[in-house]
């Protein structure tokens, strides 16, 4: 552990500090170059934006731009650190985007007292970008946050700690469902934390055909049921109307287990007193609720999946975030809507069922995968998920309305 902590360090600190840079894409060479980048010849696009703003999209990179914005309140599983601890992993998640997607991204932390304050910073910035993706902002904030913004942006806003969780679960949730032979509408659902996450999960659920009443969501205070009086807005909304109180009450017979809570909550007892062919998700990071091992050595007809890349069924956001801002940039979606995000979770988890090609193999390090109990959802290295993905999202901005190009020509071949 100590020489992964010191090759971690050196990784964001050589060659150069930090993991991104901006890069030139056009010719400054000369003194005829440099007098078309800048002055005289930049007031020629100025004048055509300021008759047409729409022309900004032409004459400039906004349309291939994310911003990573966070105000450090929720860092990884660190908690509230600030701003500045926040960005090494703002950077890399516009590392992400231009490794994945080959988006261009620019991390921004903000400093603020108030929740209106962070919104109107973001909102006034919000201009100079094609797209926003909110990171690592503390529940409950994070709900109003991203509301407000999509409400007053006219570029996609995306909080991805919610939705690109929820729509990676989703996918890997109903590929184990048809696995296990069970009906999302009949499940039974465990969800260990109620934070931004599990919401944004249970919600997405729901929206794939999970039944609320069927959902018991637990936080540090027990099941979320409608006798408590201390539940914010969010939480009220899975308030269920039962008797059960603890973990063992809702494990009891439970179809589906999903963790995204703290390390080593879930114990093997717990799982022997699943449903038969049960499905944990035990998405805490590093270290999940229960081991894979210990799961399977409990019950030999379970299904789990993990944050962690060291074993299968890994559950990463990066399936789907670049590719879903791929998708919205290049139909310029002026939001990113549910009917865009359930149409990535089907493009993600079709593409699991597909034959994997000898180059994917390679670059996650396996001999073979075949869909299965091991394998539920692609591999992060697959480079097929960016067209996949990127396609579906397009053409459900286009169906739903919130589109303003049409399907580019051959787009994505």
């Amino acid at each position: 552990m100590t020489d992964f902590r010191q090759q971690a360090l050196d990784y964001h600190a050589f060659p150069t500090p930090g993991k991104i840079s901006v890069a030139l894409t056009t010719a400054a060479e000369t003194s005829k170059d440099l007098s078309l980048a800048y002055s005289p010849g930049v007031a020629e696009p100025v004048r055509e934006i300021a008759a047409n703003p729409d022309d900004v999209y032409k004459y400039t990179a906004k349309g291939n731009t994310v911003a990573v914005i966070t105000n450090g309140t929720a860092i990884l599983g660190l908690g509230n650190l600030g701003p500045l601890a926040s960005k090494p992993v703002m950077e890399g998640k516009s590392l992400l985007f231009k490794r994945f997607a080959n988006i261009d991204s620019f991390d921004i932390e903000v400093k603020h007292k108030t929740i209106e304050e962070f919104v109107n910073t973001v909102a006034n910035i919000a201009d100079s970008f094609g797209g926003i993706n909110l990171e690592d902002i503390k529940a409950p904030e994070c709900f109003a946050i991203e509301k407000a913004l999509i409400e007053r942006c006219k570029i996609p806003v995306f909080h991805d700690d919610q939705h690109g969780t929820a729509i990676v679960t989703a996918a890997g949730m109903m590929n184990a469902l048809d696995i296990q032979g069970k009906d999302i509408k009949q499940a039974n659902i465990v969800c260990l934390g109620a934070g931004a996450a599990a919401i944004a999960c249970m919600e997405l659920l729901i929206k794939c055909g999970a039944q609320r009443e069927k959902i018991y969501m637990l936080d540090t205070k027990g099941i979320v049921h409608t006798r408590r009086s201390d539940l914010n807005e969010y939480k009220k909304l899975f308030a269920n109307n039962t008797d059960k109180r603890t973990l063992e009450d809702a494990i009891d017979g439970a179809d589906v287990f999903v963790g995204v809570s703290g390390p080593n909550l879930l114990t093997a007892e717990h799982v022997k007193m699943m449903a038969e062919r049960p499905i944990i998700f035990a998405c805490s990071n590093p270290d999940p609720e229960i081991k894979p091992e210990l799961a399977q050595a409990a019950r030999d007809d379970v299904i789990i999946a993990t944050g962690r890349s060291d074993y299968p069924n890994q559950v990463n956001n990066v399936l789907c975030f670049p590719f879903i801002f791929r998708g919205a940039l290049d139909v310029r979606a002026r939001t990113i809507n549910d009917e865009m995000k359930i149409a990535a979770v089907h493009a993600i988890r079709e593409l699991a069922k597909e034959e994997v090609p000898e180059e994917v193999l390679i670059a996650s390090g396996e001999k073979s995968l075949t869909f299965g109990k091991d394998y539920i959802i692609p591999k992060p290295m697959d480079s097929r998920l960016c067209a996949k993905v990127a396609i579906a999202v397009a053409q459900a901005a286009i169906d739903s309305g919130v589109a303003a190009l049409p399907m580019p020509d051959n787009y994505m071949q």
